[in-house]
């Protein structure tokens, strides 16, 4: 899900001329963050090698990360948190040019808030495959273009590994905690199976140990969105003028991933079956409010964001299995001894609340709470965004544990 912007913080609602003026202009071919560029808050770790689970490698690549608090002398007080698909870096601070949008868990973590930075040295990065500073296939490779379609293929373990580099380059030798939502959950579950001596505690949200077949279903169809835009170029369209690049097929994506993100109860409710104007709908030209709503953040994302980043990052998911070669899910969750965190939003209709059972009745370790804890929440998936109080409530436990 889309576990990172402010604009999924906030309750659905009506598009109003105000939101409309922000789309004048037309958007870059990518909206994805490019050397030259502002860097705002971004900082960068070493370049390094990855080995890759297909074979072959992703050689002098970097990770872009922010940070917040300071790491104290013992560096025992560092949480890593994780974001989803379209997220990136930005977990705290203000838009700006350097910056698309505001920071997407801004209400909890800081001074006193639920993640404490009087306490803890709290990192994002911006995984591998993200187009907001970390390489992916908006970046240049050793020629000096971009990587674009010839990007290698990852898998969550591929970008889950990647964090090895971040960690050492920050010399941390154990992580306070680790906590993800949604993608991030899936890389949070597989670093506490492959690096159990790397954290101490694990929180994961509304995320899934496996990607069902209707989750690869969910992806897929928005891959083949974006591949089948004119303006795609088999992923060559970095030097296209603004307003030629894939900007349909990859709002028509984003309009998909939102009706996932989202509970029917709550848009039939916000929504009902209003007109945005007051042409009518009916044969006049006019549009439910609901498509309106759905047009202005796919056209939106479009700005903020790469299409063959979303390829890549929507393909990694898809290979999201603990169980594999493990001996089945069970088996590698029970590996899992951390005091840990599992949470699910009662309405959740992309990763439903049988999946985080699926977690919290296999894991080798204590359970915060004693059990799997559940919001109860209109909002769907982004229940765990919107939620502020109810998620700070259960991330305070888990870091007290």
């Amino acid at each position: 899900m889309e576990f990172q912007t402010s604009e999924d913080t906030v309750p659905t609602g009506l598009i109003s001329d105000e939101l409309s003026r922000q789309l004048i202009g037309r958007p870059p071919a990518s909206g994805g963050w490019q050397d030259g560029d502002p860097v705002g808050d971004r900082k960068f770790t070493s370049r390094f090698d990855l080995e890759l689970e297909a074979g072959g490698k992703l050689s002098s690549a970097v990770i872009a990360y922010e940070s917040w608090g300071e790491l104290n002398p013992d560096k025992s007080n560092a949480v890593l948190v994780l974001h989803a698909l379209t997220g990136d870096s930005h977990t705290v601070g203000a838009a700006s040019d350097a910056h698309p949008t505001n920071g997407w868990w801004d209400e909890l973590i800081g001074p006193g808030k639920a993640i404490d930075t009087n306490k803890f040295f709290v990192v994002t990065p911006n995984i591998i495959g993200g187009c907001q500073g970390s390489t992916g296939p908006a970046s240049l490779n050793r020629t000096g273009v971009e990587y674009g379609p010839n990007f290698p293929h990852l898998t969550i373990r591929d970008q889950t590994k990647s964090l090895d580099a971040l960690t050492d380059f920050l010399e941390i030798p154990s992580w306070h905690a680790v906590i993800g939502g949604s993608m991030g959950g899936m890389h949070a579950l597989e670093y506490a199976i492959t690096k159990p001596e790397k954290l101490g505690r694990l929180g994961i949200l509304a995320a899934p140990s496996v990607s069902s077949a209707d989750q690869i279903a969910i992806n897929s169809v928005q891959v083949e969105a974006i591949r089948t835009d004119s303006q795609f170029h088999s992923g060559w369209y970095y030097d296209k003028k603004p307003g030629f690049g894939p900007h349909r097929g990859l709002a028509l994506a984003r309009r998909m991933a939102l009706l996932n993100y989202r509970s029917p109860e709550e848009l039939n409710a916000r929504f009902q079956r209003s007109w945005q104007s007051g042409v009518s709908p009916f044969g006049e030209g006019g549009r439910f409010s609901i498509e309106s709503y759905l047009d202005f953040h796919g056209n939106k994302f479009t700005r903020r964001f790469d299409a063959n980043s979303y390829i890549i990052l929507a393909e990694a998911m898809n290979t999201h299995d603990v169980g594999r070669d493990r001996g089945g899910v069970e088996k590698a969750l029970s590996k899992i001894t951390c005091p840990s965190l599992v949470l699910g939003i009662s309405s959740d209709r992309l990763f439903p609340v049988e999946n985080q059972k699926l977690i919290a009745e296999n894991l080798g370790g204590e359970l915060v709470g004693g059990e799997l804890q559940v919001i109860d929440s209109e909002f769907g998936h982004d229940g765990f965004l919107i939620e502020k109080k109810e998620v700070g409530k259960y991330l305070n436990l888990l870091l007290e544990v």
